[in-house]
């Protein structure tokens, strides 16, 4: 019997314990990373397919404060086409986080952060400020919708950490 005859025949009890074999030394060596199935799962859930998609612009740096518990809050902007929006990041403790954002054009926009943990919703203020006080550190990304008269469509954000 050749090599060739030997790869075109289907497999048997034999082959079938040799690849057991060989994925159990893979989850021995080289496991899949904790929650990495549930974070592609919900890096490709999106609310809305019609939503306009942002654009991260810039990832600021962290900013330390001098204390004995220093603290850092980061900055994130993001564009699309019809709508800029940026995010400050500010830890409140090792597990949450407070997440100040401003929308432009940002008057009457609904705010969803959808976390891990499920969605968040606020409302854009006048000057299109939103808040959210206690979010769970994680992946994360915004749901900008505009209201219905200004003709604006939804725009999601990428999954970032916070």
């Amino acid at each position: 019997m050749t090599f060739s005859d030997l790869a075109d025949a289907p497999l048997d009890g034999e082959d079938l314990h040799v690849l057991g074999r060989i994925a159990a030394l893979y989850d021995t060596l080289d496991p899949v990373p904790d929650g990495l199935v549930d974070r592609i799962q919900f890096g490709i859930t999106l609310d809305a397919l019609h939503a306009e998609v942002a654009q991260l612009q810039r990832a600021g740096d962290s900013v330390g404060v001098r204390s004995a518990e220093a603290t850092e809050a980061r900055t994130v902007t993001f564009a699309s086409a019809s709508l800029t929006v940026m995010i400050t990041i500010t830890p409140t403790s090792p597990e949450r986080v407070r997440l100040d954002g401003w929308a432009a054009p940002g008057e009457g926009i609904a705010v969803e952060l959808h976390t891990v943990d499920g969605p968040l919703a606020a409302s854009a203020d006048a000057d299109g400020r939103f808040v959210f006080e206690d979010v769970p550190r994680g992946l994360a990304r915004l749901l900008l919708t505009p209201a219905a008269e200004s003709g604006l469509p939804p725009v999601v954000t990428p999954s970032v950490e916070i």
